[in-house]
């Protein structure tokens, strides 16, 4: 595509942002030099891998990519097998150790991941080997590690003691009338000290500088002469030893060189693919679906060069069944910004990039984009407005195919209107004769009514609102823009005399076709608003939707935690009222004489069970209440208030009571209380009347078998079955809860510390179980 006509649609724009979103140099200019393609296999493979690289930015964050040096003269000495530089060599590992980093990054996490950039990261070429040795030889780019090698450790040595020895033979002289500073220096790689120049006869030695004033001689004293010898000799085999080491380490890389080059130009290439991916997730993109029939649909666009925040979505179709498009509309009310965002979306997909628009969006496949887009006048060709668009239009004709997209901004502009009417309608013909996509912008009425009556061809509008006297940059598909210049006047306070006079000159054929074009405008206008009510409530019933099918999930995912916890808070409620019911019936026992102490805590207890049995209330209204009519004396009950049955004594009083016996006892209960007997009455919920000592069991068990239950459960049946210890006074019983993980034991020896009838307990014995057996001893 030629780079002309991608500059009048901005494309060159995109191209400098998604450059600033690459790290290397190789990756920013591979962003440079995209470019639209016609391939559809290639464009669908490139969008993929932007897309791909995208989920990876979501779920683990952005590629490890580093500025990687331009490594073409390393690779070129390399191949010459010439040793490189340390500088070199620690640019050349930086690419192994990005090359590490980025496999890491990729293949950590194993799960969801897609075989589209799998060849590219599984080709950079990693050797932790060489990466290690280079670094552990290297302190900097100016600087060889000592134990790089033997050898240079010890040349390294021997260049210490010398320089102890001369500082030892210096450092005497420091405090001599003779020194201008007591420093000791270096002049020309040899220790020197700096003299008074009055002194200079004085110090037997060498004069290797002197300071700007003259004062100062910077003299190499006899004493040390020899010593800065031999610090040259050894400096000069400490670069040789160098030398060696830069060849050995460089030598390394010799054989890699191919992979060397393909890794590097791979970063590039990742660079530049994890580019298109942060450019996508900067605009909120997604990734545009690909066909082969010309078809242009964008489902809520935007321009991408607009602020995202004030930027109006438009919706466009064109290429099924028609494939000219003509918007209307008044000036700067958006026709070029859609122009323009229609080319830029499909040079974007085209080039491997998404889009600013739904998923739903769909761009077809052109072997060109040709715009004629802005004002071309040329000063120095001295051509016209209108002479250079037109130049500029017999290069499209002159060049486009039927696989070509055409964006046309005011055509016919620039002449006389008459004329440039007719000659836009030609044009327009002749481009919808030679089925060529093409989306034009106009004010020419006579092509309004002609893409009315023509087939191939479609209105489009750009919506102004009259009241604000300003565009809201909705573009209106299927009707062409109305004439505004009329309200506009009078909206702006033009005399109605005036504006009456001029819609009188307008001809009424003009005038019938600018009536019919309002009808159809306002209706147009309107469905669009209820369209657009419509799809905001369907939106808000799919959100709600959702919302209530993350609710339900939720529910039932937590249900069995619930009904867990709705057990757990009862069964702290029952034993709470247990241990209520215990220090009511010490408080009994306690009573000497006094039946009516007696009787105050009876009741008394009788309303903590009462209270109790509020638990249960859903559980018993399942059970059939008798009618007043079938309560009798003799009758078997179930009493609610105590959970027990019971025997009718008497018949219902005024008040709407009977007598009953439970067990020994006997009560005054209201029927509502009264319901058809159970047959089974060793419920759980029995377990706080069963200790007092009216309801002592018959048979009392001395050891209780818990093995297969969790802590919970068994905790229950433990304190029933202590309590009947301890109404039977039992000295001893054992709890069978096995070995097993050891939880349940703990579990219930847990319980048993704070339980009030518990007055010591242990494992089992040897014999007696062991850890598989709590031996319980109540108190008596």
């Amino acid at each position: 595509m030629k780079n002309i006509y991608l500059e009048k649609i901005e494309f060159n724009k995109i191209v400098d942002i998604l450059s600033s979103f690459a790290i290397t140099s190789i990756g920013k200019k591979r962003c440079m030099n995209i470019y639209p393609l016609n391939n559809k296999d290639k464009i669908e493979k490139n969008l993929a891998e932007t897309t791909e690289a995208l989920s990876l930015i979501y779920r683990k964050g952005n590629a490890p990519i580093f500025e990687l040096h331009n490594i073409d003269s390393h690779l070129l000495n390399l191949k010459n097998q010439n040793s490189l530089s340390i500088k070199s060599l620690l640019e050349i590992t930086s690419l192994l150790t990005n090359a590490r980093q980025l496999k890491k990054y990729y293949f950590d996490e194993i799960l969801n991941q897609s075989d589209i950039l799998d060849n590219y990261f599984n080709n950079l070429y990693t050797n932790e080997r060489i990466e290690n040795l280079i670094l552990s030889s290297i302190i900097d780019e100016n600087t060889i590690d000592d134990r790089a090698s033997n050898e240079l450790y010890k040349i390294r040595l021997q260049i210490k003691d010398v320089q102890k020895n001369i500082k030892n033979k210096l450092q005497s002289m420091l405090n001599s009338k003779y020194i201008q500073e007591p420093v000791i220096t270096l002049r020309q790689n040899r220790f020197v000290l700096p003299i008074k120049a009055e002194y200079k006869s004085d110090v037997k030695g060498f004069v290797h500088d002197t300071s700007s004033s003259g004062s100062t001689l910077f003299i190499e004293p006899v004493s040390i002469f020899e010593y800065n010898n031999q610090i040259l000799s050894l400096r000069n085999d400490e670069n040789i030893e160098i030398e060696k080491i830069l060849q050995k380490l460089s030598s390394m890389f010799f054989e890699i060189i191919p992979e060397l080059e393909n890794t590097y130009n791979l970063i590039g290439l990742l660079d530049f693919i994890f580019a298109k991916a942060k450019y996508s997730k900067h605009l909120n993109c997604n990734c545009p679906n690909i066909n082969s029939d010309k078809i242009i649909n964008l489902v809520n666009a935007t321009h991408p060069l607009i602020d995202k925040s004030i930027a109006v979505p438009i919706n466009l179709e064109i290429g099924s069944t028609y494939s000219v498009l003509l918007i209307t509309g008044p000036n700067t009310g958006g026709k070029t910004v859609t122009l323009k965002t229609v080319g830029l979306l499909t040079a974007m997909a085209l080039s491997g990039m998404h889009i600013p628009a739904s998923n739903q969006s769909s761009i077809g496949i052109f072997d060109n984009i040709f715009a004629d887009i802005g004002d071309n006048q040329n000063i120095l060709e001295s051509l016209s407005t209108f002479s250079s668009h037109i130049k500029n239009i017999v290069n499209i004709l002159n060049s486009a195919t039927s696989k070509s997209l055409v964006l046309l901004d005011e055509l016919g502009s620039g002449t006389d209107p008459i004329e440039g009417a007719s000659l836009a309608l030609s044009i327009l013909e002749e481009l919808k004769n030679n089925e060529i996509i093409t989306i034009a912008t106009t004010h020419y009425n006579e092509l309004k009514q002609y893409a009315l009556v023509n087939d191939g061809i479609e209105n489009a509008s750009c919506e102004f609102d009259i009241e604000t006297l300003s565009p809201t940059y909705k573009l209106l598909m299927g009707v062409p823009g109305k004439s505004n210049a009329f309200a506009i006047s009078q909206k702006l306070g033009l005399d109605k005399k005036i504006i009456q006079r001029a819609k009188s000159n307008v001809g009424k054929v003009t005038a019938k076709i600018e009536d019919l074009l309002k009808e159809i405008y306002d209706s147009k206008s309107k469905i669009e608003f209820e369209k657009e009510k419509i799809i905001n409530q369907s939106n808000e019933i799919t959100e709600l939707k959702e919302k209530l099918a993350i609710e339900y999930d939720d529910l039932n995912n937590n249900k069995k935690s619930y009904i867990q916890k709705a057990k757990q808070e009862a069964r702290k409620i029952l034993l709470e009222a247990k241990q209520d019911a215990n220090n009511i019936i010490k408080e009994i026992e306690n009573e000497k004489n006094s039946s009516k102490n007696l009787n105050k805590l009876r009741n008394k207890l009788n309303n903590k069970i009462a209270s109790l049995n509020e638990l249960h209330e859903d559980e018993e209204d399942k059970i059939e209440q008798i009618p007043i009519q079938n309560i009798k004396p003799g009758i078997e009950v179930f009493v609610k208030s105590f959970n027990k049955n019971g025997t009718v004594l008497s018949f219902p009083n005024q008040s709407k009571k009977v007598n009953v016996q439970i067990d020994n006892v006997k009560t005054s209960v209201s029927i509502d209380l009264l319901a058809e007997s159970k047959k089974d009455n060793n419920s759980q919920k029995d377990i706080i009347k069963s200790s007092h000592k009216a309801f002592v069991p018959k048979k009392v068990e001395t050891e209780i078998n818990v093995i297969g239950m969790n802590v919970e459960e068994s905790i229950v049946l433990v304190d029933k079955f202590l309590d009947n210890a301890k109404l039977a006074k039992l000295e001893y019983v054992r709890i069978v809860h096995g070995k097993g993980t050891g939880i349940l034991g703990k579990g219930i020896q847990k319980f048993l510390k704070n339980h009030p009838h518990v007055k010591s307990f242990r494992y089992g014995s040897f014999g007696e179980g062991e850890m598989g057996v709590t031996v319980v001893e109540i108190k008596i």
